[in-house]
């Protein structure tokens, strides 16, 4: 059987959410064609198709790829920590721009698919949220700020990459905290409170959407910005009371405020979500599930997580196998 045109693959990013979970589905669908790089200092991400290479590192990449003969490259790489970007903004530019420069110049001279991950936070956020890709970006962070000067940069030195504006990866992060369930996890977990805001809301997705979305764009020819997230636009609140009922935590962990009652920093954005329609139409197909899958899942009150009926099963392992993936029978 002949293998898609897009391999050899490089995926940038693994450390992050929706860069291991591409790399997980990718490497096991095509194990000696999928290569990912992690910063050498991250030493305890040790598997297969993972080396240690800094992306910093132009000598290494420009090796790299040499000898790997890569076709398309995923890049995620970049940091998402609103509140360190904010205090150190050399150090956002760096991590979330000067990334992308550097993959741009090692594939300028190769013909090269790129499919670069942005972020809906580039939007400062509006009421009825549902941006479209022609709304003008205007991010109240450092971090959407950097990201939105990615996508300028990509867009003009590499014309024919797609960009997708991702939203909430909702998979398994690597060290156990870096993704949105992750983190609620790590504080219900050890039996301290999360405080989420009722006013920032999003539109997460399911990282097996994310994978044949990604699938599908380096196979075909689409260019330019996309929005990648799920029909079902959920309050970081809501998010949260998902994860506790369904996990089976005690309720009062869970915390709930406005974002201007918590303070100036980070700055938090408002209502983000995005409208996907033009990708589902680009992509010729919808292959988004609601996040969460399941309707008796979803908030429909802010007490909904205290009511734990007798016909529902609230365990971690019921986190697993509803929220991190899409359930086969829950």
């Amino acid at each position: 059987m002949s293998l898609p045109s897009f391999l050899p693959l490089l995926i940038t990013g693994v450390t992050g959410v929706p860069g291991y979970s591409a790399f997980k589905y990718f490497h096991s669908k095509y194990p000696d064609h999928v290569t990912a790089i992690r910063p050498v200092r991250y030493w305890p991400l040790r598997e297969k198709g993972i080396i240690p290479l800094d992306i910093e590192d132009r000598k290494g990449l420009a090796t790299l790829i040499k000898q790997k003969r890569f076709k398309s490259v995923l890049n995620g790489a970049g940091s998402c920590a609103l509140k360190s970007c904010e205090m150190n903004p050399v150090l956002a530019y760096r991590v979330n721009v000067q990334s992308a420069l550097n993959i741009l110049e090692m594939i300028s001279s190769h013909d090269i698919r790129l499919i670069h991950l942005s972020t809906d936070l580039v939007f400062p956020g509006k009421s009825e949220g549902l941006y479209t890709e022609d709304d003008p970006v205007s991010p109240v962070t450092m971090y959407g700020k950097t990201m939105a000067i990615a996508e300028e940069i990509v867009m003009l030195k590499n014309p024919a990459a797609a960009i997708f504006r991702i939203s909430l990866p909702m998979g398994i992060s690597v060290n156990g905290h870096a993704g949105a369930i992750d983190w609620i996890l790590s504080r219900f977990k050890k039996n301290n409170p999360a405080t989420l805001y009722f006013d920032e809301v999003r539109s997460p997705f399911y990282c097996e959407d994310f994978n044949e979305v990604t699938e599908l764009a380096l196979g075909n020819k689409i260019r330019g910005i996309y929005h990648l997230g799920s029909h079902r636009h959920l309050s970081l609140y809501q998010i949260g009371q998902i994860v506790n009922k369904v996990g089976g935590y005690a309720p009062h962990l869970l915390k709930g405020c406005m974002r201007k009652e918590a303070g100036p920093m980070p700055p938090r954005a408002g209502n983000v979500t995005m409208n996907n329609t033009k990708l589902i139409q680009a992509l010729g197909t919808d292959p988004f599930r609601k996040w969460p899958y399941l309707e008796r899942h979803v908030p429909d009150d802010r007490d909904w997580h205290h009511c734990r009926p007798d016909d529902m099963v609230f365990h971690p392992e019921q986190i697993h196998k509803c929220l991190y993936r899409i359930p086969v029978a829950c």
